[in-house]
C-alpha cells in the first residue's frame, strides 16, 4: 500500500499542476454561481479537476504514511 500511496500521490501533485496550467489559459468563471453552474464553463471544469486531484494527492499521502492503518 505504501507503494500505491507514493503513485497516487505523485499523480495527484502533477496532475493538480496540470489543470492548474489548463485552467489560467481559459477565461475565469463568472463570480456567483453555483458549482454544478460552474461546471457548464471549461475553466470550471478544470478547477473542479484541480480539487479531485489535490484530494487524490491527499489520500496519497495518508497511504505512504499509514500503509496498514495505524
Amino acid at each position: 500500500m505504501r507503494n500505491f500511496g507514493g503513485v497516487l500521490l505523485l499523480l495527484g501533485v502533477l496532475g493538480f499542476f496540470y489543470a492548474s496550467s489548463q485552467r489560467d489559459q481559459l477565461e475565469p468563471v463568472p463570480d456567483g454561481l453555483s458549482v454544478s453552474e460552474s461546471l457548464n464553463y471549461p475553466a470550471g471544469r478544470w478547477e473542479m479537476a484541480r480539487y479531485a486531484c489535490a484530494v487524490a494527492g491527499g489520500f496519497g499521502l495518508l497511504m505512504a504514511i499509514f500503509p496498514k492503518g495505524r
